[in-house]
């Protein structure tokens, strides 16, 4: 039985881990983890807050993708999206979840990324 998702694995071009670190830390507010010595060589570099981890590893002719993406819920939305906003990113505001506050951005490598808050309202 499934229990819980452990962490969401995305890809980025060999070399990007300096762009990654900037983006996943100080723009998104996550903490940088070491990586096992065994994949530490591969390349990449993974990030955490709270209970959710991105791990970013490199892919040699890297593309991103157009649709897929984490959803990652946030609280205060607003003020995360103005955070985004102040280093640089695009964001882009979607109403077609009920329910749900949402906007898009992509991380300095043209990965897709969802936040997502519910309505307070019932």
């Amino acid at each position: 039985m499934l229990a819980a998702v452990d962490h969401v694995q995305l890809a980025a071009p060999p070399g990007s881990e300096d762009l990654l670190r900037s983006f996943y830390v100080d723009a998104l507010g996550m903490t940088e983890i070491p990586k096992p010595p065994a994949l530490a060589a591969n390349g990449g570099c993974w990030f955490q807050a709270g209970a959710v981890q991105l791990h970013l590893g490199t892919e040699p002719g890297f593309t991103p993708s157009r649709k897929a993406h984490p959803g990652l819920r946030v609280t205060g939305i607003e003020a995360y999206a103005a955070r985004l906003a102040r280093h640089g990113t695009r964001i882009t505001w979607d109403d077609a979840l009920p329910g749900h506050r949402r906007f898009y951005a992509q991380d300095p490598v043209g990965n897709r990324l969802e936040f997502l808050e519910p309505d307070d309202e019932p």
